[in-house]
């Protein structure tokens, strides 16, 4: 199974052309978060993705809630939005959890804190594909300053699940970073796009 992954478009309508593109070359395309800037132009990012034919799994970045991307969603047949659960996609196990974690500096931003997350993410069943917008600690998730700003819950998770693969965002200063989780390959997407078997 070939996988179109990205993050982050942030109204960039432009790039969104592109991955519909691209997901011609794909089985399942996933979106992991950001689609608007402060909550801003989310419904417009949306309606730019809904040219992908193939199934797709979106969780809600920390610029968007859970409700507001779901009714951004709607009528878009093959969008699956996650946020605490997953779907069944041809055989493979997708689980999802969206939001800033841990919770950000900003009073505007949809957030989880570390207990919030521990506790979605113990319902995620083992040998699942996470998909994250925020990245866990220690792995693709540094800043600008080197500060390492990933999720603890989110780290021990993938220890526990061991997914094929764990895919994220948020942490824009670590776009196309890849990691090695104990055997676990995290990447951090970005709005360009990766191609992951699966």
């Amino acid at each position: 199974m070939k996988v179109l992954a990205f993050s982050d478009l942030h109204r960039d309508l432009d790039q969104a052309e592109k991955l519909v593109a691209q997901s011609q070359e794909a089985d399942v395309v996933i979106a992991a978060g950001d689609f608007a800037s402060i909550h801003e132009g989310l419904g417009e990012t949306i309606d730019a993705l809904r040219g992908i034919e193939q199934p797709t799994v979106l969780v809600p970045g920390n610029n968007e809630t859970e409700d507001a991307l779901r009714e951004a969603c709607e009528g878009w047949d093959e969008a699956n939005v996650l946020h605490g659960g997953s779907v069944d996609l041809e055989g493979h196990l997708f689980y999802g959890l969206g939001a800033g974690v841990p919770i950000t500096p900003w009073d505007w931003s949809f957030d989880l804190d570390e207990d919030e997350a521990a506790s979605a993410l113990a319902k995620c069943p083992r040998g699942a594909v996470l998909v994250l917008h925020s990245p866990p600690l220690g792995h693709c998730d540094r800043s600008g300053s080197g500060e390492e700003l990933g999720s603890r819950s989110i780290a021990e998770a993938i220890e526990r699940v061991k997914p094929p693969f764990a895919v994220c965002g948020h942490i824009h200063e670590s776009w196309g970073c890849e990691s090695d989780a104990g055997g676990h390959p995290v990447y951090n997407l970005g709005p360009k796009g990766r191609m992951i078997d699966l």
